[in-house]
């Protein structure tokens, strides 16, 4: 994250990879995952699982993890849903962090009397479940004042976000500063 002047009103982030590391939310996903597919199997694989999805995460990115493994450990379709809904829902057994530049940044607008947001791209109910994950510390009065809004959603509504964010916050485009 680049130095943020404090000449614009308006201070939108990206959540993942911007607020907090994404890769943080979905290791822990694949672990909820392998387990329950050795507890569903009542087959002592979660191990093996969760080590192969963290690698293939590593190696090929998130987009080919579960199909590497469904593929990888014989395993059926039906699990798809099953990821989806757990991906989206998980209820995460550690805290996401953010980022100590992105706390920093948050900070320093937010005293500097900013109005800040949030823009994310992908499933609005697990990028606000990402939100409820956060320990934002002694940040937790700027979440109180956090509006969240999901591009994807913005997008299929042919809203523009960026002027639909200037109108909610009854300000020119001009004065809105994407973080990202």
């Amino acid at each position: 994250m680049h130095h943020i002047s404090l000449d614009k009103s308006v201070y939108v982030f990206e959540l993942d990879d911007v607020l907090y590391p994404k890769r943080d939310y979905l290791l822990q996903v694949y672990y909820l995952f392998s387990n329950f597919v050795e507890f569903t199997e009542a087959n002592v694989v979660g191990e093996n699982i969760v080590a192969y999805m963290k690698t293939t995460y590593e190696q090929f990115g998130e987009d080919v993890v579960l199909e590497k493994t469904l593929d990888n450990f014989d395993l059926p379709n039906s699990y798809i849903e099953n990821f989806e809904r757990l991906r989206a829902n998980a209820h995460l057994p550690l805290k996401l962090f953010l980022k100590p530049e992105a706390k920093f940044q948050l900070k320093r607008l937010f005293d500097s009397g900013k109005q800040l947001a949030i823009l994310t791209e992908g499933n609005p109910v697990e990028q606000l479940n990402k939100i409820k994950h956060i320990d934002w510390q002694e940040l937790h009065v700027i979440v109180a004042t956090l509006r969240v809004f999901f591009s994807d959603e913005l997008h299929f509504r042919n809203i523009v976000p960026i002027a639909y964010i200037a109108e909610q916050y009854s300000v020119e485009e001009e004065q809105i500063q994407i973080v990202i």
